[in-house]
């Protein structure tokens, strides 16, 4: 569904930040990406829909080459690609429901956007979308009065009503409580099953994404060091991914934090 074939982002300062990187991604698979902080893991995201230009390698959305394509040609695909921020991107003056129909921008006309006109059919899908994730009630509240996980729920309500292929999510708990941050990953587990979504989360906290996802890549200084199973990052591979820590601990935490969810 999602193919990377030796990507490649450097920047003007010399710096490389993804070094030849191949991926492949089938319908309906939720990844992590995980690595330390530098290890490339928001530019291959961002490489991905081209808000980050690559150097050179491709990207094929199905049989598409994304990088291939001209300015007007990607915008109709980033229809197909639905991205989710670490910092929300919420307009803070409008309402839950204007900032879920944002999401149909690509869709609809310039005037009918710039009037905030959308069919019913969109209005329909944005409060079905709105109650699956429990604000259906928030529709009227404007953006600034909500807390940091009712932005998030907003967020993917906005990526979904695209009608996506693939989700594209950066760090979606970097701003949460450990349980909301539980709470907001089990939903966009459960959406992607629901809708046969591909997904790709860029995530720092290595226990949350053993708890949901169901492959892990680890990236280290912008190269594939990792492949595989969350229950397959043993210590060994914690440290190569990360350097020297005492990854026990972290494992017993996955354990601690499995049988949370489980109670939950």
């Amino acid at each position: 569904m999602l193919r990377l074939e030796k990507l490649v982002k450097t920047y003007k300062t010399g710096d490389q930040a993804l070094k030849a990187v191949d991926l492949e991604i089938p319908e309906g698979q939720v990844l992590a990406l995980i690595g330390p902080s530098g290890a490339g893991k928001s530019t291959l995201i961002r490489c991905i829909n081209r808000l980050v230009e690559p150097t050179s390698g491709k990207v094929y959305l199905g049989q598409t080459e994304l990088t291939g394509l001209s300015s007007g040609a990607l915008r109709k695909e980033r229809r197909r690609m639905g991205m989710i921020f670490q910092e929300y991107a919420l307009v803070e003056r409008l309402t839950v429901m204007e900032n879920v129909l944002s999401g149909r921008l690509g869709y609809v006309g310039f005037w009918r956007s710039f009037l905030r006109k959308y069919p019913q059919s969109d209005i329909d899908e944005a409060f079905r979308l709105l109650d699956r994730v429990g604000l259906a009630h928030m529709a009227d509240k404007r953006a600034d009065e909500l807390s940091g996980g009712q932005r998030q729920r907003v967020g993917i309500c906005r990526a979904l009503i695209q009608d996506p292929a693939l989700l594209l999510v950066d760090e979606p708990t970097a701003s949460l409580d450990p349980k909301t941050s539980r709470q907001i990953m089990r939903l966009i587990c459960e959406l992607c099953r629901e809708r046969g979504l591909a997904a790709i989360i860029n995530i720092h906290d290595v226990a949350l994404a053993q708890m949901f996802v169901q492959r892990v890549i680890g990236l280290r200084f912008g190269a594939m060091v990792y492949d595989g199973p969350p229950d397959g990052l043993t210590p060994e591979q914690l440290t190569e991914i990360y350097g020297e820590e005492d990854w026990e601990a972290t494992i017993e935490a996955v354990d601690e934090d499995d049988d949370i969810e489980a109670a939950e």
